[in-house]
C-alpha cells in the first residue's frame, strides 16, 4: 500500500460475477463494495462492473439511475474496470445490436465474439504492464475490440483481436481475471486507483 492507501473499491452488484471480484480485492488488500444503489458510489474510489449478461445489466443500471452518476465520475477520472460485459457497457459503440451503454471508452465492441457458452475456452495472453509472465486469460462468451481510437492503448491481443485496454481512467478486459488465482489485473487496477487518490491529494495541498 502506498501512504495514501486505498479505503474502498466498489463493485457494481446488479447482476453476473460480483462475489468473485470482491474475493480477488479482498485478496489484493483492498475493502471492496457491494454496490447495488447509486449513492453508494459515493463511499468507493474506484469501480469494477463484472461479466455477466450486459443487456440486463444495462437495463438494471438505467432501472436504479446508475448511467448518468457512472458518466459523470468517469468525466472527474473516476477509475472504471470493467470485465467481459463491463468491457461491452463502458463501450462506445457495437457492431451489432442495441442495448444501453455508459458509451465511455472509445472503442467498437463485437459482442459474443469468440461463440457461444460452449466455445469458452482458456488461453495465456501477454499483457503490456503486467510482466513478463502470461496472464491466464478465461474467455466464456467473451466480445473483443473491433476498432479503439487513437487514444486508446490495447494491452492484450488474442488471435490478433484486441482483448484489454485502457483509456486513461478506463480499463476493460475481454476475459474474466476474477476467476483465476493471477491477482495481478486488479492489483494493476488498485494501483490506478491509487494514483488519482495521490494527484487529489496534491491538488488538495496545492
Amino acid at each position: 500500500m502506498t501512504e495514501s492507501g486505498i479505503k474502498k473499491i466498489g463493485v457494481l452488484a446488479l447482476q453476473g460475477a460480483v462475489t468473485e471480484h470482491i474475493n480477488m480485492l479482498e485478496l489484493c488488500g483492498s475493502e471492496p463494495v457491494a454496490v447495488k444503489r447509486k449513492g453508494e458510489l459515493d463511499e468507493v474510489q474506484g469501480l469494477i462492473i463484472p461479466g455477466g449478461e450486459s443487456t440486463a445489466i444495462g437495463k438494471l443500471m438505467v432501472k436504479y439511475g446508475f448511467v448518468e452518476e457512472i458518466r459523470e465520475l468517469s468525466f472527474q477520472g473516476f477509475p472504471i474496470y470493467g470485465s467481459c460485459a463491463g468491457l461491452i457497457l463502458l463501450a462506445k459503440r457495437l457492431t451489432e445490436g442495441d442495448q444501453p451503454l455508459l458509451g465511455l471508452m472509445d472503442i467498437e465492441v463485437r459482442r459474443n465474439a469468440f461463440g457461444r457458452q460452449v466455445d469458452s475456452f482458456e488461453a495465456n495472453l501477454e499483457v503490456a504492464g503486467l510482466g513478463e509472465k502470461p496472464f491466464p486469460g478465461v474467455f466464456i462468451r467473451a466480445p473483443w475490440i473491433e476498432e479503439a481510437g487513437p487514444k486508446v492503448k490495447v494491452m492484450s491481443r488474442y488471435s490478433d483481436k484486441a482483448v484489454m485496454a485502457q483509456e486513461g481512467n478506463l480499463l476493460v478486459s475481454a476475459f474474466h481475471p476474477e476467476l483465476t488465482s493471477d491477482l495481478r489485473i486488479h492489483k494493476y487496477f488498485m494501483e490506478m486507483v491509487e494514483q488519482r487518490v495521490r494527484a487529489e491529494e496534491m491538488s488538495k495541498k496545492g
